[in-house]
């Protein structure tokens, strides 16, 4: 593993007592502070008993409901704090309002202390509001079940903290589990539960709280789900059309799974290049090089940070090469890991003749004499009975339920919008075992795409049909073919060999145990049967803060890493 750290640019200092760019970061950690500090005085009784002035004058339920409003001010303040730092303009609002709810209720409630810290956060978010510009996050109706079952979750814990730091005033002590969900469940729409209090304050102070987690619950995935829906990203078919035109032009070997149908795209002012990217998690992550004219990346690059600046997304870049990493990391300032290495076959040249190729070719002879016959073939050639069976394959022979991909797949197969797409079908007796499908790579090359096999066929059926592409390739005009991409090569490679320092030995370790879930270490052994050229593949991210939010969006986006789905009740997320 390799990495490089550059100079960032520097930063414009605004007049006052913060500088720009840490304004938002600074005032959402305050939001948090707050948000926590309202939710400890609404919830611990002791910081409530010494009530003075105002609780002679206003009625005792006042200062109760006041104290319920500080919880639900609260939970929502620290919810905000992170959408504070990425500068969202809704959340700024939203936070503005609640922090002046918020100084009204500790005034009413007499916590001086509390009323300050929130009357400087409010004054802060004021002085600085030029700060919060971003633009709100694409999000769809699902989100509000998301939300409500957050909520709800939040809702039962802090409904259990109320009734047990008010446990001594409860008739019969702390309830039991039925009484308890009755408690809960009633207290949250209004209604008085099973349990009987030995004080009417704390009754009082009970329902007022579980009616105002009720609420919260229940209002905010209403307003999620009313306000209207912002458009996923996809790919229009302009913009489809324009990107087909540039990748048979311009050739990166992952450049045409940039026409992904769940990938949108940013173009440089002169139209000569455009980087697509989608956002997950809060990063807005581009796949491979730039497409296009190389002259024109830098216009493209900077139309993708302006669009991630307006949203306050986290640029980054997965999969690049190290050309358009080199443009990436001098426009930007930002920096490179280097993630692992394609492996790249010269058609024109391979061949299984030689000592290094003998167990492919023993392997390949045994597959063949097993019955096994290889057929190569443009998509645009492939029969509809063919098209069918394979589809269903797919879905029959896939590992997992889920379809992984991003940066190095096209997530479909077959289709006839992909005409110039090689599709190889190993045959055994009549009926196909094994299929791989290749996506075009410039002019003269192709990149692999799917491999799919029965799990029941011969080990060596992969081998087999590379090597029948490969000796296919000059015929369909093909002279470089890129294979799977190896994660951290070099580590594996080098960390093996004498001399390697414990660093590099420990790092392989971990590879190789992730190897028993992830295939890192069978993916390289496959690609290097096949002498390949190796070109290396790079992540690249702002600094090194932000290095682990990117790994995880670049895991999830590859699907990797997989986040518990709530069933189908807000149809398809």
């Amino acid at each position: 593993m390799s990495g490089r750290d550059l100079a960032r640019p520097t930063t414009t200092k605004l007049p006052g007592i913060l500088a720009a760019s840490r304004v938002p970061r600074l005032l959402g950690t305050l939001t948090y502070v707050v948000g926590t500090v309202d939710l400890l005085t609404g919830l611990l009784h002791s910081w409530r008993v010494h009530l003075h002035g105002l609780t002679e004058v206003l009625p005792g339920a006042l200062s109760d409901a006041a104290a319920a409003a500080t919880v639900v001010s609260g939970i929502f303040l620290i919810v905000l704090g992170h959408s504070l730092k990425r500068r969202k303009r809704r959340a700024w609002r939203a936070a503005v309002v609640l922090l002046s709810v918020s100084v009204v209720l500790h005034v009413i409630k007499t916590e001086p202390a509390a009323a300050v810290a929130s009357l400087v956060g409010l004054a802060l978010l004021v002085r600085y509001r030029a700060e919060f510009r971003a633009l709100g996050d694409p999000s769809t109706r699902w989100r509000a079940v998301r939300a409500f079952v957050l909520l709800l979750v939040l809702s039962v814990v802090f409904g259990v903290v109320v009734l047990w730091l008010n446990r001594r005033d409860v008739v019969g002590g702390f309830p039991g589990f039925a009484d308890l969900v009755r408690e809960l469940g009633l207290g949250m729409v209004g209604l008085d539960g099973p349990l009987t209090f030995t004080r009417d304050r704390s009754a009082d102070i009970v329902g007022s709280l579980l009616l105002g987690l009720g609420l919260m619950m229940l209002l905010t995935p209403a307003y999620l789900a009313l306000r209207p829906p912002e458009p996923r990203p996809s790919l229009t078919d302009d913009d489809e059309a324009r990107l087909r035109d540039l990748v048979g032009r311009h050739g990166d070997s992952l450049a045409y799974f940039n026409t992904r149908r769940d990938k949108s795209v940013v173009w440089s002012a002169s139209g000569k290049a455009a980087v697509a990217y989608r956002v997950v998690s809060g990063v807005m992550l581009a796949s491979g090089d730039p497409v296009g004219d190389p002259e024109a990346w830098p216009g493209a690059i900077q139309a993708f940070l302006a669009e991630a600046g307006a949203h306050a997304w986290t640029p980054a870049v997965l999969g690049c090469s190290e050309q358009a990493g080199t443009v990436w990391v001098r426009e930007t300032g930002f920096s490179a890991l280097e993630l692992g290495d394609e492996a790249v076959v010269d058609a024109s040249t391979f061949t299984l003749a030689g000592r290094p190729m003998r167990n492919v070719r023993q392997m390949v002879g045994r597959v063949a004499r097993a019955g096994y016959a290889v057929e190569v073939c443009r998509v645009r050639d492939v029969t509809d009975d063919v098209r069918d069976r394979a589809l269903a394959d797919a879905a029959a022979w896939r590992s997992s339920a889920t379809e992984r991909g991003f940066s190095m797949a096209l997530g479909r197969l077959l289709e006839q919008a992909d005409p110039e797409c090689v599709f190889v079908a190993a045959r055994q007796d009549g009926v196909v075992r094994a299929f791989l499908q290749f996506v075009p790579w410039g002019t003269d090359g192709m990149s692999l795409d799917v491999m799919r096999r029965d799990a029941t066929a011969d080990a060596g059926l992969n081998e087999l049909m590379i090597t029948e592409t490969l000796a296919a390739a000059p015929g369909l005009g093909v002279q470089r073919v890129s294979l799977n991409f190896a994660a951290f090569r070099s580590v594996l490679e080098r960390g093996g060999k004498l001399g390697a320092g414990p660093v590099l030995r420990a790092w392989r370790s971990v590879l190789l145990f992730a190897s028993r879930w992830l295939q890192i270490e069978s993916l390289y052994r496959f690609n290097a049967k096949f002498q390949p050229q190796w070109q290396p593949r790079f992540l690249v991210y702002p600094s090194a803060s932000d290095l682990p939010r990117v790994g995880l969006a670049a895991l999830e986006a590859e699907a990797f890493l997989t986040w518990p789905k709530l069933g189908r009740l807000g149809g398809r997320a």
